[in-house]
């Protein structure tokens, strides 16, 4: 399918269970939409998801409350949320689903034989075990090992690997706001830093608690006249708790902010794992990583390559400084991130086409 074939695209659904996702589909929809796709959008409303997913698509469906504590209740709101996903889906008629890892779309789409496409680059993910045999297609980074995915139901006839890390998609997708730290109210200390802070991902199943080490690095840093650090969080209780501690030089912004330019304007990055980890590393900061799960292939390759630290002890913060290099290669990450961008067009392309060619019996 390309853009002067004149042909109609598949009708795509997206589905938005996470704050990163809006931002990872949204150059991947656009190009969708180019080749002649129509776009439809679902969403969870889970940590800043929603917001990030309507200042993207006005028009997206909530469908699904926050996650709730304890892994019995999460099944529980999956299974409701698959119900509601395969309803929304019967009305809408999609040809293709695409999500990352989004366990409840996936099903749903199976409930009804739509060919479905899942990414993922957590190996740990217990629900992995489901997404990985009820999907179509699986696209994964080379850093993940076969060997557990295998385990998983990720059979090698359903999986495309792609070089790099899908962050690399949207960090192409953006220009740097110059003027974040104004915007958020944040003053450099006169020849000092600037540290963006990530709360942990509380509340993922493959998360088991907050880790204690963030707030003691955030004391640590505030106790430094030379450092203000900007800590965003997932959930209102985190950023009530972050307030909580009562720390001078520590900012703590409302909602969802545009990260990828304070990560831009920033220093160095210290967080408890997750996205935000892997965005600073690729970006060129200075970052490190507490995270409390069973740590991620993709986090291990970033610490060979030299571009993301274990975070053990808030000592190891002492070493943050004014950063000397310009900032992120821009016109490099574009690059990767267009081809990896393109392995997720072709990858949801050639599930609707084989589906078409096929003539498979379809419940809708």
């Amino acid at each position: 399918m390309s853009p002067s074939d004149g042909r109609d695209g598949p009708k795509v659904w997206i589905d938005m269970a996470n704050s990163p996702h809006p931002l990872l589909f949204a150059p991947i929809a656009r190009r969708l939409e180019q080749l002649g796709a129509e776009i439809v959008v679902t969403y969870r409303d889970h940590a800043q998801t929603a917001e990030l997913t309507l200042e993207r698509w006005p028009a997206a469906t909530l469908v699904g409350d926050p996650s709730p504590p304890g892994r019995a209740r999460k099944a529980a709101a999956i299974a409701g949320r698959v119900t509601h996903l395969a309803r929304w889906a019967w009305r809408e008629r999609p040809n293709v689903a695409i999500s990352h890892n989004s366990y409840a779309q996936i099903l749903a789409a199976r409930s009804l034989w739509v060919p479905s496409v899942t990414a993922m680059d957590y190996e740990y993910q217990p629900a992995n075990h489901v997404a990985f045999r009820a999907a179509d297609r699986i696209l994964l980074p080379e850093a993940v090992p076969l060997d557990v995915v295998k385990r998983q139901g990720a059979k090698a006839r359903k999986v495309t690997r792609y070089r790099g890390l899908k962050e690399e998609v949207y960090l192409a997708d953006f220009e740097p706001d110059r003027d974040i730290l104004e915007r958020l109210g944040v003053e450099r200390p006169p020849g000092g830093a600037v540290v963006v802070a990530r709360s942990a991902p509380a509340g993922a199943a493959y998360h088991p608690d907050e880790n204690p080490i963030l707030d003691g690095c955030l004391r640590a840093l505030s106790a430094r006249s030379d450092v203000v650090t900007v800590a965003l969080a997932r959930h209102a209780w985190q950023r009530e708790s972050l307030r909580g501690l009562g720390l001078e030089r520590l900012v703590v912004p409302d909602g969802a902010i545009d990260a990828r330019s304070l990560l831009f304007a920033a220093d160095a990055f210290v967080g408890a794992g997750g996205t935000m980890s892997r965005e600073a590393a690729l970006l060129g900061l200075p970052a490190w990583s507490a995270f409390s799960g069973e740590r991620p292939a993709v986090d291990e390759w970033l610490e060979r390559e030299g571009r993301l630290h274990e975070l053990t002890d808030p000592r190891q913060l002492e070493a943050i400084a004014p950063r000397r290099d310009p900032g992120a290669d821009l016109e490099r990450i574009e690059g990767e991130g267009a081809r990896i961008r393109d392995v997720f067009v072709e990858a949801v392309v050639g599930a609707a086409d084989a589906t078409a060619a096929a003539g498979s019996p379809r419940r809708i």
